[in-house]
């Protein structure tokens, strides 16, 4: 039998805590965050914080879940069909990879295992992607690729540059630069496909 969630209070408070978390992980990283840096800075006790949330886990979680939604927005774009194909799928890459830079940067480690964990996020990019493939095979703009396959190559390919950018600590200029290169390949190959 499961264990019936524990019910917290909900309040500005609580809000705030999110808050003062999320500054917190700007300026040094989810995996450095204390419950003590939050209470510190609110001025508060320990039961401020405990009264609403199980644990810093749960608060982090939190957190991330609310930087994932802005992830998720920078995915959705139109496609105009009086546009190059490739160049709108440069342009939506680019822009996922610049908004979602600063936030694998703070929550590099603990993004990465959340990825790993929650078939959930990979199914929710991997079906934005075949999306984008559906239009570029209604345009004529793609041939006939296994759109599965291909969606999962493409979370992966931009799953690990981000991860390998963030932990090799590049600028985001340079991580922009090489991730160009690299997609600007690998849609080159898609065009003669």
């Amino acid at each position: 039998m499961e264990a019936e969630k524990e019910i917290r209070i909900q309040d500005e408070i609580s809000e705030q805590i999110l808050v003062i978390a999320e500054e917190l992980v700007k300026e040094n990283g989810a995996g450095n965050v204390t419950v003590r840096q939050i209470l510190k800075r609110m001025g508060v006790t320990n039961r401020v914080f405990y009264n609403r949330y199980k644990n810093m886990d749960e608060v982090l979680e939190l957190v991330y879940f609310k930087e994932v939604e802005k992830m998720h927005e920078s995915l959705v774009s139109d496609y105009d069909v009086r546009t190059d194909f490739f160049g709108y799928v440069m342009d939506v890459a680019l822009k996922v990879l610049i908004n979602t830079y600063e936030v694998k940067r703070q929550f590099s480690q603990y993004m990465f295992e959340y990825d790993s964990r929650k078939e959930a996020n990979r199914n929710w990019w991997t079906e934005k992607i075949k999306s984008i493939i559906a239009i570029g095979k209604e345009t004529g703009q793609l041939g006939d690729v296994d759109a599965e396959k291909l969606s999962y190559t493409v979370w992966c390919f931009f799953r690990g540059y981000n991860a390998d950018a963030v932990q090799r600590q590049l600028s985001m200029k340079e991580a922009v630069e090489s991730f160009r290169f690299g997609l600007e390949c690998l849609l080159r190959g898609l065009k003669n496909a």
